[in-house]
């Protein structure tokens, strides 16, 4: 053991007059811990939530939506077909988009009204997994209430819970859809208006998805929207739904005008840029309480070097040089450091992966609700512990741990010991 490290390790040990010291030291362990492990958790925690905001997002949304710069799409199958042989595309489908108005009773309410092919939206959304009432195979026939035979059978048309619950809907309700583009007359334009039967109810866990979004087949939104046959668009699920941009680029560069590709990233990067930046801000936050423990490292490395000040003009007396000197304190100041990120990584990573069920007994102890289900509608409390985020948290702490330790080891290592002996 080199003696540097075996000094290093004796000057940790308290001696009665130097309790004090220790106490710091303690201290600044501790507040590297705190810091690390109050890191690891908010990091965890901010990373659950993009995480399952970008699960939502990527449900209910396709990867890449093709569209056309003057307006519907013609000839779609064709189009598709060629979307589907393109290096990383999995499948497509159809889709029609547009706004409308949903009356039920004195309940009215404004939603997007989305066509989707019943054969193949499956193969690239996840409508069919969040449907929480009815199948979505109902939107292919007329809805028609059970036990009412003289009941006329209607489209079907399935809604978002709260849409639902808003407009006071069930299944098997009927609801009036109204489209602002309707017929002309001698009076002006008159909007169209459609009786639909509610098949099906989803819930995507998201409030903006599940209070405006509504569906039908892609044969009824192209009669009542009187589009013909034609769609608005056409959805894509790829490989890999973080390389959307170099696709949708291909895509741009193989079909070109008059169609254009936009991806999943582009379309929401406003609320994906605030999640980046708002971890980057944690992160320099409370990176601050680290580095509130590296001056209580600093503290006592510097209280150590004026109580040895003995001790270290004896070594230099034997030989020991400036740079073994300050090996001695670098040594015990990162003996806190890395002690200090260990303690603080282990216990991030206990409350990080036990957060839900922590989170259950302290509102089951305390009484007070910390986490709503209702008011953030997730039906968990979302945590991801990412290695590298945990590797980059250490070294920060051990680094900035490290650089705290060498301006007193510097100090130690000019002490003279001919000034250091003289008041002994």
């Amino acid at each position: 053991m080199p003696y540097e490290l075996f000094i290093g390790l004796r000057y940790l040990k308290a001696k009665r007059k130097s309790t004090f010291i220790s106490i710091i030291t303690v201290i600044s362990t501790a507040g590297v811990a705190l810091g690390v492990m109050a890191l690891i958790i908010v990091l965890a925690v901010m990373t659950g939530f993009e995480e399952d905001l970008k699960d939502k997002i990527l449900g209910t949304n396709a990867h890449i939506v093709v569209l056309k710069s003057t307006g519907g799409i013609e000839g779609y199958d064709a189009l598709m077909g060629r979307l589907k042989k393109i290096d990383g595309v999995v499948a497509a489908t159809p889709f029609i988009y547009n706004q409308v108005m949903l009356s039920s009773g004195k309940n009215v309410s404004g939603v997007v009204l989305r066509g989707v092919d019943v054969a193949t939206d499956p193969l690239v959304t996840n409508l069919s997994k969040s449907l929480v009432e009815g199948k979505l195979q109902q939107l292919e026939k007329p809805a028609q209430v059970p036990l009412a035979g003289s009941e006329p059978a209607r489209p079907g048309l399935i809604i978002g819970k709260e849409l639902a619950k808003n407009l006071n809907l069930y299944t098997g309700d009927t609801v009036n859809v109204i489209s602002p583009l309707g017929n002309i007359t001698p009076l002006g334009m008159v909007p169209k208006m459609k009786q639909f039967r509610v098949v099906g109810i989803f819930n995507t866990g998201m409030f903006e998805y599940d209070s405006t979004l509504g569906y039908v087949s892609l044969p009824e939104a192209q009669e009542f929207l009187g589009l013909g046959d034609t769609v608005t668009g056409i959805q894509l699920k790829v490989s890999d739904v973080y390389a959307t941009g170099r696709i949708a680029a291909q895509i741009n560069t193989k079909i070109g005008f008059p169609y254009f590709a936009r991806d999943w990233m582009q379309m929401n990067k406003n609320i994906l840029f605030a999640l980046k930046t708002e971890k980057l801000v944690m992160f320099i936050i409370l990176t601050l309480i680290v580095l509130v423990a590296a001056f209580g490292i600093a503290s006592t490395l510097f209280m150590v070097v004026m109580e040895k000040t003995k001790d270290i003009a004896i070594l230099k007396s034997m030989g020991a040089t400036g740079t073994s000197i300050m090996k001695i304190f670098v040594i015990e100041g990162l003996i806190i450091g890395i002690f200090g990120t260990l303690i603080g990584v282990l216990g991030g990573l206990l409350v990080a992966t036990n957060l839900e069920p922590i989170i259950t007994v302290v509102q089951h102890v305390t009484g007070f609700e910390l986490f709503s289900k209702d008011v953030y509608y997730l039906d968990h409390f979302p945590s991801r512990v990412v290695p590298s985020d945990v590797l980059l948290i250490s070294v920060t702490a051990v680094l900035i741990s490290f650089l705290a330790t060498l301006y007193p080891s510097w100090q130690a290592s000019r002490l003279s010991p001919a000034e250091a002996l003289r008041y002994e």
